[in-house]
Parts: structure tokens; C-alpha cells; sequence
């Protein structure tokens, strides 16, 4: 039997934190639901992943900033491809954002 579910159907994460929730995996994609509430990255925390990152947020609103210094405000609806080894941290988010996050791996293998 198929696994299915709702995107908005998880328990609101505390304010200032986000909830992490993978919704399909195998060897070349990971799938992610993330749900922030009023929430940022540390400010020395900066993402630098191994692979390819897609994000979509679909609720809310959010600002991701890069190192190079630039930032995008997002709304819902709007997406982003975040290529491997780009760094980047969660500027803030809204109290209701929900994410889809597709991670897909390069030659390595890695997801």
C-alpha cells in the first residue's frame, strides 16, 4: 500500500525552532517537510551541503541569505535551487512557514 499524508498535518514546532520531517528517501533524493516558526539559523551557522538542494516554501514567509551577502525573500509559492556547496542560513521565517526541501545526490551518493 502507497504511504501518504497531509503537508500541513504536524504539531506546530516551539517558537524561534523548526521541525525536520522526511517525507521520501532512497539512494539519489531525500524529501523534506520543514516547519518554522519565527525561526533562524544561528548566526555563525551556515548551511554547506554536498548536494543540490530544491526549496519550496509553501506556507509563509522566509528570508534566506547567502555568503555572498545576498538575500531572498520568499513568499508562498516560491522556490529556489540551492546548488552543492553553496552556503546559506535561514534568515527568518514567519511563524507558519512550512518548506519542501528536495535534496539530490551528485556522483557521490550522498543524500
Amino acid at each position: 500500500m502507497p504511504d501518504h499524508g497531509n503537508l500541513f498535518d504536524l504539531p506546530p514546532p516551539a517558537r524561534g525552532t523548526e521541525i525536520f520531517d522526511t517525507l521520501f528517501a532512497n539512494a539519489r533524493v531525500r524529501i523534506e517537510r520543514i516547519a518554522s516558526n519565527a525561526a533562524a539559523s544561528a548566526e555563525s551557522y551556515w548551511y554547506d551541503q554536498p548536494d543540490d538542494e530544491w526549496v519550496m516554501l509553501v506556507r509563509g514567509e522566509a528570508v534566506l541569505e547567502f555568503a555572498d551577502g545576498r538575500q531572498l525573500l520568499m513568499h508562498a509559492g516560491d522556490w529556489v535551487t540551492i546548488p552543492a556547496r553553496c552556503r546559506h542560513r535561514v534568515a527568518l521565517t514567519s511563524s507558519d512557514a512550512v518548506w519542501v526541501a528536495v535534496h539530490a545526490a551528485g556522483e557521490r551518493g550522498n543524500v
